[in-house]
């Protein structure tokens, strides 16, 4: 555990750095905590490159990565990510991440900076 509580202070120094690539290495990871913090991490870099990030853990089986990834895409707003949060508006599986969809989607379609 104090391992996995390394990593995730550490993804999220490389995105206060804005470290892009660094982070990306970390996003097949098996713990949910450290996607977490991935997520979190690109929410920190407002790139294309980070929203396509964002787009894999959009996609996660966690609810908890998906919900994070989606905030973290409305933070940077992520033009890119936005068909995809619209979908998890509509239909995730999980009420918590649809909800935070929803109201993400209503932001981004409202608010949206290009890169």
């Amino acid at each position: 555990m104090a391992r996995e509580d390394a990593l995730r202070d550490k993804i999220l120094k490389l995105g206060s750095k804005q470290k892009l690539g660094a982070i990306l290495k970390y996003l097949d990871n098996p713990s949910d905590d450290v996607r977490i913090a991935v997520a979190m991490a690109l929410g920190m870099i407002p790139t294309y490159d980070s929203g396509m990030g964002l787009i894999e853990l959009i996609r996660d089986p966690s609810p908890m990565v998906r919900a994070t990834a989606i905030n973290s895409a409305t933070e940077i707003h992520a033009k890119n990510c936005e068909e995809y949060i619209r979908k998890l508006a509509l239909a995730d599986p999980d009420p918590n991440a649809r909800e935070i969809a929803k109201k993400a989607y209503e932001k981004l379609k409202d608010n949206v900076i290009t890169y």
